[in-house]
């Protein structure tokens, strides 16, 4: 009787790099090479040293801009073409800790964005996240919801409803009547072990920061802070964008292999969405509690800011004027502050102005001030670093006024003006008040 002759191998290849499409994201993988055969160069791209590749497609999984592929000599092609005819199953190495991955992600679904309130009043940035939470609920295929916490607060369960959720996690007591981290830190850990979210989107504000930060750490799990963009990938992972080494790049963070994925967005990234009138949802009630007495933090008194009233929010403001070094002086901002009130607008600055204790903190737009949508933001005497635009780049009409006309402002401007602010500013503000008079 004649031996069988045994099925060849499936061949598993080599990895190598596509031009052109290495994003420099961290070495992700090479640290994900079990053989250690990729190393990167002075650019962040990875170098694969195909004689010690083992074609375990680890690197190629975990690079975020699927720059890295499989590559296959003519022998191994030959060998996949003869199996392919034959219709033999592929003989693959079982990998133990994609089956553990992909069986803990299947846990988690769902999208979650937990609605920032004061005194029953809910902050804007909560309902700018349901909006874009809808778009990521829709690609995964999965409920949007939104997590309520405080006391007498179910109205904003039904406001949830309106913009996008179809479905809310209440939890109302006056035990969390004001917010403490404790508290609302055991609530939101329970709720995730109990419903287990894929996702958990909260704004970046001093609540959502703290408790954030607080959640991830709890339930062992990563956190993007800040972010400008948000997508899914063909995985089901977080495709987190936000500025990094000092606003200089834009990274892409992804956390792939832990559940639920986190990110915080400051206010005014994401567009706000249209409240659809009537829209109705399911909500989930939870009776969890933690005893008063084990809480450390205790509220004596709220005292409210006297000086709320005469405060200007630079990210709620429909028309910006904003200087920068180019204002040259603090004097110089009368003449933006002349023009912002003639469009019922209000002042800004870059964070060199601020740095130089020309404008107050308050009024700072960019990464590490305010992140603003006007209708329409002038930019005077700002050159556009990046750290600038990430602030005020999705503004809906931007002009620049420059004597630079290499500034990078201009790349993101609808319209550039090139000349001297000092003239180009008074000649606008002259022209809008000829333009009202003529209309009255």
């Amino acid at each position: 009787m004649s031996t069988p002759t045994p099925k060849p191998k499936r061949p598993r290849g080599r990895a190598q790099l596509l031009a052109g499409k290495c994003i420099a994201c961290g070495a992700r993988c090479e640290s994900s090479c079990p053989v250690n055969c990729i190393t990167m160069n002075d650019a962040g791209e990875p170098l694969v040293q195909a004689d010690k590749c083992i074609g375990c497609l680890k690197c190629v999984k975990v690079c975020p801009a699927q720059a890295l592929e499989m590559v296959f000599t003519p022998e191994e092609l030959a060998i996949l073409a003869e199996l392919d005819k034959a219709g033999a199953a592929a003989t693959e190495e079982v990998d133990d800790e994609a089956a553990a991955l992909a069986k803990l992600q299947a846990q988690y679904r769902g999208v979650w964005v937990f609605v920032e309130q004061a005194d029953g009043e809910a902050a804007k940035v909560s309902w700018e996240l349901l909006g874009k939470g809808r778009e990521l609920a829709d690609k995964l295929g999965v409920e949007l919801c939104a997590l309520v916490i405080g006391h007498q607060v179910e109205p904003l369960c039904r406001e949830a409803f309106t913009y996008g959720a179809s479905k809310a996690y209440l939890l109302d007591h006056p035990l969390y009547r004001d917010y403490r981290t404790q508290p609302y830190l055991e609530a939101c850990c329970h709720l995730i072990e109990q419903y287990k979210p894929e996702v958990i989107l909260m704004g970046a504000t001093g609540m959502g920061r703290d408790l954030a930060g607080a959640v991830a750490t709890r339930v062992g799990t990563g956190l993007t802070a800040d972010c400008t963009g948000l997508d899914i990938d063909d995985k089901r992972n977080l495709m987190q964008t936000r500025p990094a080494f000092g606003g200089n790049i834009m990274a892409t963070i992804m956390c792939d292999k832990y559940r639920p994925q986190m990110a915080t967005v400051r206010p005014h990234v994401m567009q706000m969405p249209e409240p659809q009138a009537g829209s109705v949802g399911e909500i989930i009630r939870s009776d969890f509690l933690i005893p008063e007495e084990s809480v450390l933090v205790k509220v004596l008194e709220v005292l409210r800011d006297s000086d709320a009233s005469h405060h200007i929010d630079i990210g709620g403001a429909e028309f910006i004027v904003s200087g920068g070094r180019g204002m040259m002086g603090p004097e110089n901002f009368g003449i933006l502050k002349e023009l912002a009130d003639e469009l019922h607008g209000v002042v800004g600055g870059s964070r060199s102005a601020v740095d130089a204790g020309w404008l107050p903190h308050d009024r700072q737009v960019g990464q590490t001030g305010k992140t603003v949508r006007p209708k329409i933001y002038i930019a005077c005497g700002i050159s556009g670093a990046i750290q600038h635009l990430v602030g005020m780049q999705d503004s809906d009409l931007i002009i620049a006024i420059n004597r630079d006309k290499d500034a990078p402002i201009f790349e993101v401007a609808h319209y550039g003006i090139v000349g001297d602010l000092f003239q180009v500013v008074p000649a606008l503000t002259r022209a809008i008040r000829q333009l009202k008079l003529t209309r009255n």
